[in-house]
């Protein structure tokens, strides 16, 4: 074995290494969650800015990862072909050959180049991520006019394959209306509503369980209809145990010709059964259905069967018309405006409701809030604990400082806008 083989060999270390290290750095970068961000945001060290940086424009980052990553590989088995040849003489047996240089050397680059630092990424991928920003950043600059080729080839291709005469999608429509400016007319605001009607589901916009008002099933008959007279409600849902045992839905106008009757009455023959469905069901096709089965009002069920909320048709034509109110509806306080760059916020505030009021982009908080739908549960998900008062949490260009809270929910946020960076 002569010093060139030598060389070889631990470039072959060198590059199974680095090969090992971009790709733990691909799945660290692209596994970071909200939690980890908000680290980072909160760390204001550099490796932690250089993340967030590398971040910002995903398709570079992953397109510095993967032709490096390829480059390194296709170096190692060019490497290990060499060094195989020169060592061993492969003369009448092909097979053997085949298994040492392409089986082998394949299974080697899969173990220690792939699987086994993906797997510890998973486990770190704060440290790994951090670890990594600068070698990915340099990789970054140095592959960039590479990088631009690829992305711009990918794009070209793409427009190319696209249908030109296809009709006007929702992406295209709803960019249109963004390049309209931030004044939109009623009519704008409308088609905007459209727009976004086909994405929304259910539980983004449900009454959630804790604010239910519903009849207890062996309840006399004045006693309910007391309830009915102080809350005013059209159609009230029914239950027997708990809230959880929905057994259907009173129409008040079913009441109206028994408003004389007595404990005695049996009111409970007037039940109409109730609509369930899930909470991941698109509002749009509730509506058909609401449609189908001329119903007004559904009762929205987790994936136990548990009871997350209620739905009205109302509900679903507000997210295109706007709010409807009529006389006996209270002015809505989930989110008042405290001055131009201020809002005072219930905890149970829709993020629906927060992005209209805010006058955000409509997934301006899908990165980071989980399988949360209300302000609060935003926060939950982003600090994984009830924070204590005054904590404040940067998120973008907004800062949430908390209010008031209990032990068990946080119930008033005040929030703060700052200029978009």
């Amino acid at each position: 074995m002569n010093l060139g083989l030598i060389i070889e060999l631990l470039v072959i270390l060198i590059l199974l290494a680095a090969s090992a290290s971009i790709s733990g750095a691909e799945v660290a970068f692209f596994s970071l969650g909200p939690n980890e961000r908000n680290q980072l945001d909160l760390k204001n060290s550099k490796s932690a800015a250089r993340v967030l940086n590398l971040l910002v424009k995903p398709e570079d980052l992953l397109a510095t990862l993967l032709v490096s990553n390829n480059l390194v590989n296709m170096g190692i088995v060019i490497l290990s072909t060499w060094v195989t040849d020169a060592l061993l003489t492969f003369s009448g047996h092909p097979v053997l050959k085949f298994i040492l240089q392409v089986i082998l050397i394949t299974f080697v680059i899969l173990l220690i180049g792939e699987v086994l630092p993906k797997i510890y990424a998973t486990r770190h991928s704060l440290r790994l991520s951090q670890i990594m920003s600068v070698p990915i950043s340099t990789l970054e600059r140095i592959l960039r006019p590479l990088n631009r080729v690829l992305i711009g080839s990918t794009s070209m291709v793409s427009r190319r394959l696209k249908d030109q005469n296809s009709p006007l999608t929702m992406d295209e429509l709803s960019e249109a209306l963004v390049l309209t400016g931030q004044e939109l007319v009623e009519e704008e605001k409308i088609l905007k509503g459209i727009v976004r009607f086909g994405n929304i589901e259910v539980g983004e916009i449900m009454k959630p369980r804790v604010d239910i008002f519903s009849l207890n099933i062996n309840d006399p008959f004045r006693t309910i209809f007391n309830s009915v007279i102080e809350f005013g409600y059209s159609r009230i849902p029914v239950f027997q145990k708990d809230i959880d045992d929905i057994r259907g839905i009173l129409y008040i106008k079913d009441l109206l010709s028994h408003v004389q009757k007595t404990n005695s009455f049996s009111w409970q023959t007037l039940i109409r059964p109730a609509f369930f469905v899930p909470e991941n069901k698109r509002i749009s096709d509730l509506l058909q259905e609401f449609r189908q089965n001329k119903m007004h009002m559904a009762i929205v069920v987790d994936e136990y069967g548990g009871t997350s909320g209620l739905i009205t048709l109302e509900d679903i034509l507000e997210e295109i018309v706007g709010e409807i109110r009529d006389e006996s509806d209270e002015e809505d306080s989930m989110i008042q405006k405290v001055s131009e760059k201020t809002y005072l916020c219930n905890g149970k505030a829709s993020l629906n409701d927060l992005v209209k009021a805010l006058g955000l982009d409509e997934d301006y908080f899908d990165e980071f809030k989980g399988g949360a739908e209300t302000l609060a549960g935003l926060i939950l998900e982003l600090k994984g604990e009830i924070p204590e008062l005054g904590t404040k949490i940067q998120l973008n260009y907004l800062t949430f400082v908390i209010k008031n809270r209990d032990d068990r929910r946080i119930k008033e946020i005040e929030i703060m806008i700052h200029e978009e960076k």
